[in-house]
């Protein structure tokens, strides 16, 4: 059975239920649960379902049009050759940190193997991780239920009594003046994890170099390396200021 035929199953189903499952859709399209996966995330990248843990339901018009989930979904491949080369960076024995952007998210599914620790402010991540070899603490703190992460104060005092090896983070725009988010809560977190980490990786598709939002809240010299798919020229005078360069090919 072809994409548009599941698709058309997938769809009805929906429309029939108001949700799917994984490994009930599995069982019905008799597919494997890789291809389910792949198929629900396609079809939350065209906004025509909204993607949950363990599988979806249905578009509510009248809802806003994005959650965590479908972000997620959105240029997977781009992330995801991201997060291959990020990956790579990880050896056994290593303490972590990974926030709660949608790019870092996707790294989930490459260290599930890895004997590391993970500390991290995000539920999808925890979800994802839980049942893998991965030793994992969460951040307390409030929670931000349409980003499905803890934040505040309290977040960043947790943060600030660990120390990591690494730290995985997202931003919402990186240039050469430095790194952009779009609130201060965001801010925050991003600056804690990366102050009590040795090394941090900034995970950022092309779309993220050179833009600048709102709040410009650090230098380039709070960050270790760039992990991005975005072309050298985009990057210019990023080395000069002491930050590595990891490209993936997408």
């Amino acid at each position: 059975m072809n994409f548009q035929k599941r698709k058309q199953k997938i769809l009805a189903e929906l429309d029939k239920q108001g949700e799917v499952d994984i490994k009930k859709l599995a069982t019905d399209l008799a597919i494997s649960e890789i291809t389910a996966r792949r198929d629900l995330n396609q079809l939350a990248a065209d906004g025509l379902l909204y993607r949950t843990h363990g599988g979806a339901v249905k578009v509510n018009p009248n809802e806003k049009p994005y959650t965590f989930a479908n972000k997620t979904a959105q240029n997977a491949a781009v992330k995801d050759a991201i997060c291959r080369v990020a990956a790579s960076q990880i050896q056994d024995g290593d303490i972590i940190f990974m926030d709660c952007g949608s790019t870092v998210f996707r790294l989930c599914q490459f260290i599930k193997n890895k004997k590391i620790k993970v500390i991290t402010n995000s539920l999808p991540v925890i979800y994802e991780l839980q049942d893998s070899t991965v030793s994992l603490n969460i951040i307390g703190g409030e929670l931000d239920a349409e980003r499905q992460a803890v934040h505040g104060t309290t977040a960043n005092e947790h943060i600030a009594k660990y120390r990591a090896t690494k730290a995985f983070l997202g931003v919402d725009g990186i240039s050469i003046n430095g790194l952009f988010a779009n609130s201060e809560k965001e801010a925050g977190i991003t600056t804690a994890f990366a102050t009590h980490s040795a090394y941090t990786y900034m995970l950022c598709d092309a779309a993220k170099i050179g833009k600048e939002t709102y709040l410009n809240f650090a230098g380039l010299n709070l960050i270790s390396a760039v992990v991005t798919n975005a072309s050298a020229d985009k990057l210019v005078g990023f080395e000069e200021q002491g930050v590595a360069l990891l490209f993936a090919k997408s």
